[in-house]
Formats: structure tokens, C-alpha cells, sequence
């Protein structure tokens, strides 16, 4: 991931007090839904379209003396999501990977989530009355894990959208490692891994 180094949990944790660290995560859930009555939509992946006019995952950045990675996750969600945010916890267990930028000294933790689709269509619904939609947060997004027949739309197009930090590099390393993807689809996406 350009720019951004990979860490260990623990040695992201011991970078000391001049780092901040921010923590997301990708909810998602098995969707047997078909778009047009034939392509498999296969897993409905939550991200959100950001104050800044980019997409991330829900989340931001956490205070370490305010508990824990994952009790400052789930109080972020809940300001971003609303109180159906409630209805499932992030746990440690959840987690995946951290990466460290120099400039500026930001630690991205990445999380992701798997709940059932009453959940995460309970989150989509219940979002717009949350504290910071519209401040924060614009909206939430589903991703299309799926490639048309042009070849172009459906992920690919969703691709060229502008990310904030390593979101996308995260998105696709998490949809291609939780086998989200058709098996062999993610070889013939013809996407670069690069922003």
C-alpha cells in the first residue's frame, strides 16, 4: 500500500505518543440477491462517502487511553452509523491489518465485520439518523462485487472512485482474502492494486 508500511498489532501499538490511531471497518453479509434476476450479488460490503467527497469505511480515529482499538471502533460506529450499530460488537478477533504512514504519524487499523443482511440493512436504514450523517458521513454505499458483461461496470467502474489512504488497497485485499469474489473473478478484473 503506497506511501503506508505494514505492521504488526503489537508494534503498531508501541509507536509511542506522537502517533494517532484511526481504526475502520468493512461490514459485510452473504446477500443471496440477484441483480436483474441473474447476476449473483453474492455479499452486500458497506463503505461510506466521506465529508471530504471520498469513500472510506466507517470509523476514525480512537483514544488509546479511552480503552481499547476496538472500544473506540465501536463508539465511532455508533456516531456514524446509528443504533443499529448496537445490535453487534468488533472484537479483536475482527481485526486484520495495520499500516503506518509517516506524514502525517497515523496508525490505519482495519477491521472487518461479518453480520447477517437483516444487520447490515438495519445499519443502511437507520444511518440517516445518526449523529454524524451529514456532517461526517454523506451516505452509505454498497459495493458491486460483481463485473458486467462490458467488463467495466460493476467493481471496476466502483474502483476509480477516489478512496481516502489505503481504503481501497484494504477493500480489496479483504474481498479477495474472505473469498467475498466469484472464484477466479478477481484474476479477470484487469485492476491495478495501485491508486
Amino acid at each position: 500500500m503506497a506511501g503506508m508500511r505494514r505492521l504488526e498489532l503489537a508494534e503498531a501499538l508501541h509507536l509511542g505518543p506522537g502517533w494517532r490511531h484511526a481504526c475502520h471497518a468493512m461490514l459485510y453479509a452473504p446477500d443471496p440477491g440477484l441483480l436483474f434476476g441473474r447476476i449473483p450479488l453474492r455479499y452486500a460490503v458497506l463503505m461510506q462517502m466521506r465529508f471530504d467527497g471520498r469513500l472510506g469505511f466507517p470509523g476514525g480515529f480512537v483514544d488509546l487511553r479511552d480503552g481499547s482499538l476496538e472500544d473506540g471502533l465501536n463508539r465511532e460506529l455508533g456516531e456514524e452509523l446509528g443504533e443499529a450499530a448496537a445490535a453487534f460488537r468488533v472484537e479483536r478477533a475482527d481485526y486484520r491489518s495495520s499500516h503506518a504512514g509517516s506524514q502525517p504519524r497515523v496508525v490505519a487499523h482495519f477491521y472487518t465485520k461479518l453480520l447477517t443482511l437483516e444487520q447490515l440493512t438495519a445499519v443502511e436504514m437507520g444511518a440517516p439518523r445518526a449523529r454524524d450523517h451529514g456532517l461526517e458521513v454523506l451516505g452509505l454505499v454498497r459495493v458491486p462485487l460483481y463485473t458486467l458483461r462490458d467488463g467495466v461496470g460493476g467493481l471496476p467502474a466502483f474502483l476509480e472512485n477516489t478512496f481516502i489512504g489505503n481504503a481501497r488497497e484494504q477493500l480489496l485485499e479483504a474481498v479477495q482474502n474472505l473469498g467475498l469474489l466469484e472464484p477466479g473473478s478477481f484474476a479477470h478484473l484487469k485492476i491495478s492494486t495501485s491508486p
